[in-house]
């Protein structure tokens, strides 16, 4: 990937990430003239450093302006900010249905994110018809191309055997999968399947590693449910959840 910059000289993208990790402004500074100049890569790096404040001033609503644009002109990555965006509030008004046109769009063109996002709204019916057996597809689609929140989701329908045949072992393979690809969730999951073979110790290794990069909604749900676990050593981390999930809040 290369930017064009006024003075049509180029920045590729080894000279970008370290121009972002030192000098950010200046490379904010870069990625604007090249959005500026038409570049949709570019168009959907400013928006997501708009949405970051990093390099520059924070402003969900450019960002989403930008992921529009990006998106008008075909970037799928685009579709799915701009999706996001509108699911979450971001930059403007909350609206579900069109958050789901755009995740649609996204995922037709095979992008992991997309699909999760889809799979998402689909799953849960916001935005569109609670639809299982379309978001079990999505999430299928995006695990096998790597997406490590997938592989967690979709080890959940194949455990509960939800529009799908009950497949446990199957479940349990891509709680791994999710565990070792970073997912948070899906290392908490794969510690359940950890603990309930009697594995503690590596179950512990799982839950410290879902606890040092779990969200808040996370640990809301995780630390009460450590509580009920019939190893004490898995009990007592518990209170390490309840005290990061108290610092996450105050931060907040």
């Amino acid at each position: 990937m290369a930017f064009a910059l006024r003075n049509r000289q180029e920045l590729d993208s080894d000279q970008f990430t370290e121009m972002l990790e030192h000098s950010p402004a200046k490379a904010a500074q870069a990625i604007l003239a090249a959005a500026g100049q038409g570049l949709v890569e570019a168009q959907l790096l400013l928006g997501q450093i708009l949405l970051d404040g990093r390099g520059i001033e924070k402003d969900p609503g450019l960002a989403r302006r930008w992921f529009a644009i990006a998106a008008e002109r075909g970037s799928a990555m685009a579709c799915n900010m701009l999706g996001r965006c509108l699911e979450h509030g971001w930059g403007g008004e909350v609206d579900q249905a069109q958050a789901a046109q755009h995740y649609r769009q996204a995922a037709r063109t095979g992008l992991d994110w997309g699909l999760y996002n889809y799979a998402n709204l689909l799953a849960t019916g916001r935005g569109v018809i609670q639809d299982h057996a379309t978001a079990l597809s999505c999430y299928r689609q995006a695990a096998e191309l790597g997406h490590a929140k997938s592989m967690n989701l979709l080890g959940r329908y194949l455990e509960d055997g939800v529009h799908c045949p009950r497949d446990v072992h199957s479940a349990q393979r891509w709680y791994q999968r999710s565990a070792e690809g970073g997912d948070f969730r899906g290392q908490f999951s794969h510690a359940g399947v950890l603990a309930a073979q009697g594995r503690t110790q590596d179950a512990l290794k799982w839950l410290q590693q879902a606890l040092e990069g779990g969200n808040a909604n996370f640990l809301r749900v995780a630390g009460p449910a450590l509580e009920l676990a019939e190893q004490p050593e898995i009990r007592r981390l518990a209170q390490a959840y309840a005290a990061r999930l108290a610092q996450l809040q105050a931060q907040a």
